[in-house]
Formats: C-alpha cells, sequence, structure tokens
C-alpha cells in the first residue's frame, strides 16, 4: 500500500496535513471523508524511513486507547461512536490510520474484537481474547479497565527490567573504556621510564607490560572479539530451535538476573492468566495464550506440558506442579485458588507478592554491582600503580642504600 502525504481541511476551513496509507487515491479520500477531512492535495511519500518513528504504535498508545474505551463505554457510550470520538482526539498519524480501519470494519459487520484482529501486529491475541470474552460476558468496559492496568503493570515491569540491564552495561563499558586508557596510553608511558632506570624487573611489572602489549599491538580483536561472538549468538538465536530453547533457560539460571528474571516472567504469567480466567476465557485456553506471553520457551514448555495434563483429567495445580518450573509459591496459591474456587484471585496475590519482590531484588542486585564495579576498577589501578611504582621505589632504596 503505498504512503501518501496529503493536505486536507476540516469543517472549520483548517489545513491539516499528514501521512496516509492507502490502496489509491479514491481509497484515500473515503478514508479522509471518514474522518470528517476533504482532501486538498497529495502526493506519493518516498519518506517511509523518515516516518519510521511516527508510525510505531507504542505501549502508552495503547494505554491511552484502552483508557479512553473504558471510559465511554463505562457511560454507555456505544462502541462506534467511541471509536470515532478517538480518532478525533488522537495526533499519532499510524494509530489514527488504524483506528479508521476498525470503524470500517465495523461498519462493515465486524464486531470490535474481529475487527482489532485484524491487526495482530497493534492488538495481540491476548488483548483480542479479552475483547471477545468482554463482548461475550457484556463487561466491556471491566475488560477494557484491566487491559488499562496491565498494560500501565507492563509498563513499569519494562522499566524494571531495562534498569537491572542498563545499568551494569553503562558501568562495564566504563570499566571497560578505563582498561584501554590504562593499557593504551598510560602503561606504555610509565613502563618506558622505568625500563629507563635499568634494573630487573619484578614479574608483576612484566605481566603488565605483557597485557599492556597485547592491548596495543591487538585492540581490534579485543573489541572485535565480543562483538563478532554476540551477533553471531544472536543470528542463531533467532534461528530458533535448540539454541533459543537453551539460551531461554540459560537466562533463568544467570547469576543474579536469572532469579529476577524467572519472578519477573511469573508475574506477567499470574497477571495475565488471572485477568483471562476472569474474564470467562476458559483455563485451556488461558494457557495457550500465556505461552506467547512469558516470553520465554523454557517456561512456554511447561506451560504445554501443564495444558496437556490438565486436558488429560489432571487438575490444575497437580499439572502446574509436574512441570517443575513453578515454584511453590505459586503451586500453594493455585491449590487454594482451585479449592475455593476463586483461582483468579489466588493468580494475583501471587502477582502483588512477586511484584514487590522483583522491586526488592532489582535494588538489592544494584546495590552489590555498584561496589564490584568499584572494587575491579580499584583492583585495576592498585595493580598498575604496583607494578609503576614498585620498581622505582626499589630503585631509591638501592641509591639509599
Amino acid at each position: 500500500m503505498p504512503l501518501y502525504a496529503y493536505r486536507a481541511m476540516d469543517g472549520a476551513g483548517h489545513l491539516i496535513p499528514g501521512n496516509m496509507d492507502a490502496a489509491n487515491v479514491p481509497d484515500l479520500e473515503l478514508r479522509l471523508h471518514r474522518m470528517q477531512l476533504d482532501l486538498i492535495d497529495f502526493h506519493v511519500s518516498g519518506q517511509r524511513m523518515v516516518l519510521l518513528g511516527k508510525r510505531v504504535v507504542r505501549r502508552a498508545d495503547l494505554i491511552n486507547f484502552c483508557f479512553h474505551m473504558e471510559q465511554l463505554t463505562g457511560a454507555g457510550v456505544p462502541i462506534l461512536e467511541g471509536l470515532n470520538d478517538l480518532r478525533d482526539s488522537l495526533d499519532h498519524p499510524r494509530f489514527r490510520e488504524v483506528v479508521t480501519e476498525l470503524i470500517e470494519s465495523i461498519e462493515g459487520g465486524l464486531q470490535l474484537s474481529g475487527a482489532l484482529a485484524a491487526h495482530p501486529d497493534i492488538f495481540d491475541a491476548t488483548f483480542t481474547s479479552l475483547i471477545t470474552a468482554g463482548e461475550h460476558s457484556g463487561k466491556i468496559a471491566e475488560v477494557f479497565k484491566n487491559l488499562s492496568d496491565s498494560l500501565k503493570w507492563q509498563d513499569e515491569l519494562a522499566a524494571q527490567t531495562k534498569k537491572i540491564i542498563m545499568y551494569p552495561l553503562v558501568v562495564g563499558l566504563v570499566v571497560t573504556a578505563v582498561t584501554f586508557f590504562l593499557m593504551i596510553y598510560l602503561v606504555p608511558q610509565l613502563t618506558a621510564f622505568i625500563r629507563n632506570m635499568g634494573g630487573e624487573l619484578p614479574f608483576h611489572t612484566k605481566a603488565l607490560i605483557f597485557v599492556s602489549g597485547i592491548f596495543i599491538d591487538y585492540w581490534y580483536v579485543l573489541l572485535a572479539l565480543p562483538l563478532a561472538g554476540f551477533f553471531g549468538a544472536r543470528a542463531a538465536i533467532s534461528r530458533g530451535g535448540a539454541a533459543r530453547y537453551a539460551f531461554d533457560g540459560f537466562k533463568l539460571r544467570v547469576w543474579m538476573v536469572g532469579p529476577v528474571l524467572h519472578k519477573i516472567i511469573l508475574a506477567r504469567f499470574a497477571t495475565f492468566f488471572a485477568l483471562m480466567y476472569a474474564s470467562g476465557i476458559t483455563i485451556l485456553e488461558c494457557i495457550r495464550l500465556s505461552e506467547g506471553i512469558v516470553g520465554n520457551r523454557v517456561v512456554a514448555a511447561g506451560l504445554r506440558r501443564a495444558a496437556q495434563l490438565i486436558s488429560e483429567g489432571q487438575g490444575v495445580t497437580a499439572a502446574f506442579q509436574n512441570t517443575g518450573i513453578f515454584p511453590p509459591l505459586v503451586i500453594r496459591m493455585l491449590k487454594v485458588g482451585e479449592a475455593t474456587g476463586s483461582l483468579d484471585a489466588a493468580l494475583r496475590n501471587v502477582s502483588y507478592f512477586y511484584n514487590r519482590e522483583v522491586k526488592e531484588m532489582i535494588e538489592k542486585v544494584q546495590a552489590m554491582i555498584e561496589p564490584a564495579m568499584t572494587v575491579i576498577l580499584g583492583l585495576l589501578l592498585g595493580w598498575i600503580m604496583l607494578s609503576v611504582l614498585g620498581p622505582i621505589y626499589d630503585t631509591i632504596s638501592k641509591i639509599k642504600t
């Protein structure tokens, strides 16, 4: 579908520029007309890459969508009118096009869930399934509220995940840059001075000179190897299969980060499972949809095993316990929820517990990383100072004697 850059006029006579995908010019005019705009002029734009950032629908846009629809449907406004109001208030060009297409689909006879399913890159299977359940139960406003709360929670979770990854990454890059500076620039100047003093050099000074020589002669190899390893591993993982499964298992076991990631996955699973189950979706369908939510193939494989055991007649608690990937807390809460008939409430408790624990663990990991990086940098500087000042001190001692 070509991308058109257009100028249109609204009912008040104001010129409104914009960009829109359309099959042809009549289709462009029709889409603008549905937005209560009249086409003035246009041209086919070749600047798609420039507009790429403005065409990505982010989580914040979905939160705004859910909040808007929750307020309007809760007040008794029909969905079609609510979408028309939302479209008029949007300044995101791509999302405005999507809402326009939703309106067209609903006017063509589809329900909201069917219209959303035509845009799987924006509204995933879980989103559309929850909307379907809301349509069947007549609780569409409640579903939109739950979706809005869940998307906000995902935003907070993403921010916490970035925090635990970015902080060590930045500090590690700083330590690496300082190491390269010391080994390539500072150490050669100091060792040249030490050599001119004569005398036998101690082992740690020889080791420093040797390591500095490696940095000077093979700096490009030291930089290229990690990058080559990273992109090679990424290519192998992107092909899926055993490499992706092994990497997902490794992420759950890696020191410090693994336990935090495991709890984040379990919190995400518990939150969405409770939301779907409370909306009237069957347990097996909740598990199937959760496989795509957890974002880890090891956990997803465990969920598939649980679904198979449940379909064979086992209870929910026993099935999840036999997978071996859920800790005792989850199993215990599932057992209580299954016994009392409030499985969604039990899983919300699991989610709340893990959310709090994740925040505490991230704070602890950050508190441990900072002194660890400081110690590493201190040891490096101490080695350099000892290797440089040791021979100087020995030479001065011999002169005095």
